[in-house]
């Protein structure tokens, strides 16, 4: 599910750094194999995801307010959704299908999902893997230097990179570790059953669970690796001049894209199609394009399914999953149909850059609420975190928290708008006040008693957090 967005930054981010993107993306899976870690941990041992435990956790104001901020992510999510499935249309078309057309048919989407989770999910995920699977044995085609792909894939280099290219670098971060999935893996582990009263039951479930996920993000990982190398080979040092006349040798009908000089190739996920087409055939055109729709399928889906246990856990709400597609897909296709109307292909490209960094922002609602319980005894019992993952917790947070406000300043600092800077100012301010409280309450769930007031006892956190009546979940 997460494929879609992160080819939205990839593209344009091997054109300058190569296999370098790589080394982006084997950090960001190893955090996010150790935030699933933690997510599944939480739904095995308490019997509620994450959203039920912030309802029963936080008090009333926070609570609201980290829902909206998932809510947004969401729907951030479902417009890059709608963005990817528009161009595939386009170019599975050749360009027959403007864009506002494409993101007409996403409406469709809704119906087809529906169809689709009545067919079965696992069926799906067996189709979307077979496509990308498909996408990625062009690998063998290309055969790169595999020294030089291992080195992109764990040594961190970039020769000539500026704060654009570090800005879509981090990117990836919140391409891989997106908020709304972290309460989705919560959620999942719940539909196995596991007796809670025996603990050795308990210590396996987490145990299979953890090796469900490394094996899955490993599989992941492994795809796009294997993109990511094809992207470099027919990107990484191209001149406009060139791709243009190997477009124009094969025959492409999309050759005008590109203009005839020695500037260096600059293309967005839909010149990306192109210039596969262009370089190894139309098949990976298609290929790509059909990658493209199947990846929009899987985020529509977890998009829903988040949005189901988000809505229920943090307000109480039960919708149909008609209702809750339905609700997301139009908030998100109107500003996305207004861009495809009135502007072009790059303004399109460019509020992807800004869901990128509207994701990028949510994540610390994630990620500091599932440390801050998974850390708590009174909830955890002996499955709460030791010494090592306290440490280690936080400083994941801390750099994904550091390495994402980064991302903010340097989309921020290219508004060139007075504006826009004092807006961003007090958005910052705001947002970085509830990212400290959050913060805040996580240390005290650390362990840290000195920033408790109120605290009485050595091992009582429940003061600053609200204790609600069970409910039934």
């Amino acid at each position: 599910e997460k494929i879609l967005q992160l080819y939205l930054i990839l593209i344009p981010f091997i054109l300058t750094s190569g296999l370098f993107s790589t080394t982006f993306h084997t950090l960001s899976t190893i955090i996010g194999l150790l935030l699933q870690r933690l997510a599944a941990r939480l739904g095995v041992v308490t019997g509620m995801h994450l959203a039920e435990v912030c309802n029963r956790q936080y008090h009333t104001v926070p609570r609201i307010i980290l829902w909206l901020m998932v809510e947004l992510a969401i729907i951030g999510s479902d417009m890059q959704e709608v963005i990817g499935c528009a161009i595939a249309f386009s170019l599975l078309s050749a360009g027959r299908i403007p864009l506002w057309g494409g993101v007409l048919i996403t409406i469709i989407d809704t119906f087809v999902f529906l169809f689709l989770d009545k067919y079965g999910l696992r069926k799906l995920e067996t189709k979307c893997s077979h496509t990308l699977f498909l996408l990625s044995s062009q690998y063998v085609t290309v055969s790169p230097d595999q020294g030089e792909v291992l080195k992109g894939m764990f040594v961190p280099y970039c020769e000539g990179c500026g704060p654009v290219q570090m800005g879509q670098a981090v990117g990836i971060v919140g391409a891989v570790i997106m908020p709304h999935n972290i309460y989705l893996h919560s959620a999942l582990v719940k539909s196995r059953e596991v007796d809670r009263t025996n603990k050795k039951e308990v210590r396996e479930a987490n145990k299979y669970f953890f090796i469900e996920s490394t094996v899955a993000l490993f599989l992941s990982f492994l795809i796009n690796v294997f993109v990511v190398a094809v992207f470099a080979e027919a990107f990484y040092g191209r001149t406009n001049q060139e791709v243009y006349t190997v477009c124009n040798e094969t025959g492409s009908p999309h050759s005008h894209l590109f203009p005839q000089d020695n500037q260096t190739l600059t293309v967005d996920i839909y010149k990306g199609g192109v210039v596969l087409g262009c370089f190894f055939g139309p098949a990976a055109l298609y290929i790509w394009a059909v990658g493209i729709l199947a990846a929009g399928q899987s985020s529509t889906m977890t998009g829903t399914y988040s949005g189901q246990f988000v809505m229920e856990g943090f307000l109480n709400l039960r919708w149909s999953r008609f209702a809750r597609v339905l609700l997301t897909r139009s908030l998100a296709i109107t500003p996305t149909l207004l861009v495809a109307i009135f502007q072009d292909l790059q303004h399109l490209t460019g509020m992807n850059d800004f869901l990128n960094v509207l994701q990028s922002m949510q994540l610390p609602f994630a990620l500091i609420p599932i440390l801050t319980f998974t850390s708590l005894p009174s909830l955890m019992e002996e499955f709460s975190n030791g010494l090592v993952f306290k440490i280690g917790g936080g400083l994941v947070v801390l750099m994904v928290c550091c390495i994402n406000m980064y991302f903010v300043v340097v989309y921020v600092a290219a508004l060139n708008s007075v504006w826009l800077y004092l807006l961003a100012a007090f958005l910052s301010i705001a947002y970085l006040t509830f990212v400290g409280y959050l913060v805040w309450l996580c240390l005290i769930a650390q362990g840290v008693s000195w920033l408790d007031p109120s605290r009485r006892k050595g091992t009582d956190t429940s003061v600053l957090i609200q204790q609600e009546p069970e409910f039934d979940s």
